[in-house]
């Protein structure tokens, strides 16, 4: 899936993604696209890659899985607290 395609800059700066790529991509119109500038240049990727890829950044972690287990945990060893006898 990967390659390198020569691209043409348009009026008012647009560019057409060939209709292979978007196909390979699952791109359709309407896709939520995120453009990052980097020092190497520009990285485009859809919202759900760029998901993914924070994930695989991240060892597969979900830090919102993590703050919801760690606030089941503290609100656990609230409860515990209150139901200790005096």
């Amino acid at each position: 899936m990967s390659g390198t395609r020569a691209l043409t800059m348009g009026d008012r700066g647009r560019l057409v993604i060939p209709a292979e790529v978007r196909a390979d991509l699952n791109w359709e119109q309407g896709t939520r696209l995120i453009l990052t500038e980097t020092d190497e240049g520009l990285l485009l990727m859809s919202v759900d890659q760029a998901r993914a890829m924070i994930k695989a950044q991240l060892g597969g972690r979900s830090l919102a899985d993590e703050l919801v287990a760690e606030r089941h945990a503290e609100a656990a060893a609230d409860a515990a607290v209150e139901a200790a006898p005096l």
